[in-house]
């Protein structure tokens, strides 16, 4: 006889965190960031970020 109740349960199925809107909206508002960014260190990671966002959408 098996207890069901102390079973293991299966993880439930992934869902996306972010649309593909989502990721458009982010991009964009990077975009409009960066223009006021002076610091190139924080800049670079601005627009690897916003790369990285383009190859989700």
């Amino acid at each position: 006889m098996t207890d069901n109740a102390t079973a293991p349960k299966e993880p439930g199925r992934a869902r996306a965190l972010l649309s593909t809107a989502d990721f458009k909206l982010l991009r964009r508002a990077l975009e409009s960031h960066a223009k006021t960014i002076e610091d190139r260190d924080e800049l670079a990671k601005i627009n690897a970020l916003h790369h990285r966002l383009g190859n989700y959408s």
